[in-house]
């Protein structure tokens, strides 16, 4: 068990997000160096690794099966297997399973280490041009219960936010947004990052809303920036000095 606890023995390993070369040497080599990789899904993932040219035994390791896995894997990686745990696409854990087996594995005293590289929020963010000195990742709002009470509470946001979305929610998400944040706060909606027919449309809410409803189909994983509310300054900072506002 010492020799457990010295050596890092779960890796979490970015994946690209559509373009196959935006993936680290470093990840690479941790590919091929663990004993097992744990796969959202073991077909998307071994197409990776055939392009990479390894070769792995492979687990399935996703949402619905996540908690019936855990025990399990976790009296493998104290015996001393080493584990790489990939999404299908992107840094796994974030809107993607990961945590419950990072948390379990940091209780018992299990190094896990967290490789840097491909997050899809990160490019929409910045193409958004709202600015990244302060944001908020809201990942996928709720679908049903909670959903009108999480809008509300982002009515209020200043900094920039991003969501995750879906082809056929995005609508419908743009639209509620409009309602509840006003149909002139600008936003951005990014799709098929990293790929071939990448695109990112900057509009005001409403105008997304309205371009996105006129299209026959939506396809790819989307990205929704919006800008945060302005902040509003008071009278006597509306007509500080210069100098006093530097204070």
């Amino acid at each position: 068990m010492a020799d457990s606890q010295e050596k890092t023995l779960l890796y979490l390993v970015p994946t690209p997000i559509g373009n196959l070369e935006d993936i680290t040497l470093r990840a690479i080599r941790v590919l091929g160096e663990v004993d097992t990789v744990l796969a959202e899904d073991t077909r998307t993932s071994g197409r990776l690794l055939q392009h990479l040219g390894l070769k792995k035994p492979m687990l399935s390791y996703h949402l619905h099966n996540e908690h019936q896995q855990v025990q399990r894997l976790l009296d493998r990686l104290e015996k001393g297997e080493t584990m790489a745990l990939v999404s299908d696409a992107g840094t796994p854990g974030i809107s993607d399973p990961g945590f419950l087996l990072v948390r379990e594995c940091l209780a018992r005293g299990l190094k896990v280490e967290c490789l840097p590289g491909a997050t899809a929020f990160v490019p929409a963010l910045l193409k958004s041009g709202f600015g990244a000195e302060r944001f908020t990742f809201e990942g996928f709002l709720p679908v049903k219960k909670g959903r009108q009470t999480r809008l509300k509470e982002l009515a209020q946001e200043h900094r920039t936010m991003i969501f995750y979305e879906s082809p056929h929610r995005i609508v419908k998400t743009l639209e509620q947004l409009a309602e509840t944040l006003g149909p002139d706060r600008p936003a951005s909606v990014s799709r098929e990052l990293t790929k071939l027919f990448e695109e990112t449309v900057t509009a005001p809410l409403a105008g997304l809303a309205a371009n996105f409803a006129a299209r026959a189909a939506i396809k790819g994983e989307i990205v929704l920036v919006v800008q945060g509310r302005k902040e509003e300054r008071t009278k006597e900072d509306r007509y500080a000095t210069p100098e006093d506002r530097a204070d």
